[in-house]
């Protein structure tokens, strides 16, 4: 009887873990979604032109690509759960440092700072959500995205009311990131707290990832690219190439954000039933039907049903990438901070390629770059077979950076 009490005391523990990594996510999409609708308010305050604004958006994706790889060592001193409590206060605290800045190099500093503190939150928060799913033994990755991306609609829906009312952006971030900050301190409180072994060596501050790391990066590069082509240029595509309103190209925007997020919501079931290496390859083919579907389309419609199948298609790609990347081999926070940088790599090049590519010959072919892309999640899916439930997985008891267990 005392077996069965603790074994019930345990799956109880995890399942309020579940919630509360789950509260984690919402927290970290929020942030996200505050930020992005104020950064004309930003660039004004900062008296930036388009081009140095473009510029001063690339130190986000610089600072996390810098700092991720220090997240495992900083759960491996701390453990899970303080580390944790410090990376995601961190980071909600940062929110109020773009709307500061007075001029370029500052901003430049400050969003350099911005995107370190979203890595390092971003690693550690994906790394206890594998463990998590590791313990439950079913999938909840993709069901974790997509309570980020719900956070990051509610932090956008609350920017866009401050825009519309004419706040001042250092007023709405600090109140927001108060807000934010009590938040995600009080859903650590029930996050795994995972300690390191009696000697165990704590992981390297910088290291190359792993070889696993980098093939299931390239697919979640390919996923990312297609995701942030969408997103920044949808909306141009509907209007400059198709003719079609102001109002439905931003209609086409939101129909594929909310298609990710709804698709990322239900996509555990659909990752429980058939794996993680199949729905990437169904994933990869309904979105590369529907890139083509955009570069051929003639009417509005058509091309919004195409971005809407590339939502579909690609939406839970990325949280199989992280759940790949964390039972690929002993160092988990390490093969889930190359993941985590490869994919911040693609988001950032993206837009700019898109937009390159355009200049030089045109949007058709720019989305048929994206289709292109698509094709490559179905041809490489199976590298993310370490993501599928019956693989064997690697037990490191005891370990600070959380990983496979039995």
């Amino acid at each position: 009887m005392d077996g069965v009490a603790e074994g019930g005391r345990r799956q109880r523990e995890v399942r309020r873990a579940r919630y509360a990594v789950a509260a984690v996510f919402a927290v970290h999409g929020a942030v996200t979604g505050s930020f992005a609708t104020r950064v004309p308010w930003i660039q004004d305050h900062a008296q930036v032109g388009p081009g140095q604004l473009g510029f001063a958006l690339a130190f986000p994706a610089l600072g996390a690509s810098v700092a991720m790889p220090l997240a495992g060592r900083i759960s491996h001193r701390f453990g899970t759960r303080t580390a944790l409590r410090g990376l995601i206060s961190l980071w909600t605290l940062c929110l109020i440092l773009p709307s500061l800045a007075p001029s370029l190099p500052t901003l430049c500093l400050a969003l350099f700072v911005y995107g370190a503190s979203s890595g390092m939150a971003d690693v550690a928060m994906n790394a206890l959500g594998v463990e998590v799913e590791n313990r439950l033994g079913r999938s909840i990755m993709s069901g974790l995205h997509g309570l980020w991306s719900a956070g990051a609609l509610v932090g956008s829906a609350a920017g866009t009311l401050a825009a519309h009312l004419g706040s001042d952006a250092r007023l709405h971030h600090a109140l927001a990131s108060a807000v934010l900050t009590v938040l995600g301190l009080v859903a650590c409180t029930w996050v795994l707290d995972l300690q390191p072994a009696e000697g165990e060596e704590p992981p390297p501050r910088f290291a190359l990832p792993p070889r696993s790391a980098l093939l299931i990066g390239a697919v979640g590069f390919c996923a990312v690219f297609a995701e942030g082509a969408s997103l920044d240029w949808s909306a141009v595509y509907l209007r400059d190439r198709l003719g079609s309103s102001a109002g439905l190209a931003a209609a086409c925007t939101t129909g594929f954000t909310l298609t990710m997020a709804v698709a990322r919501i239900a996509g555990d079931r659909v990752v429980d039933r058939y794996g993680a290496v199949r729905t990437v390859r169904v994933g990869g083919v309904l979105a590369a039907l529907g890139g083509l579907l955009v570069v051929v389309a003639g009417h509005p419609a058509p091309a919004m049903g195409g971005f809407a199948l590339m939502g579909l298609g690609i939406a839970v790609v990325v949280p199989l990438c992280f759940a790949a990347a964390g039972r690929s081999g002993p160092n988990p926070s390490q093969a889930i901070a190359g993941v985590a940088t490869i994919t911040y790599t693609s988001g950032l090049v993206a837009p700019s390629a898109i937009g390159t590519l355009a200049q030089a010959t045109s949007l058709v072919v720019s989305f048929g770059l994206v289709t292109v892309l698509a094709c490559g999640l179905a041809g490489f899916a199976g590298v993310l077979r370490a993501g599928d439930r019956d693989r064997p997985r690697v037990s490191r008891p005891g370990a600070a950076v959380p990983g496979p267990r039995p």
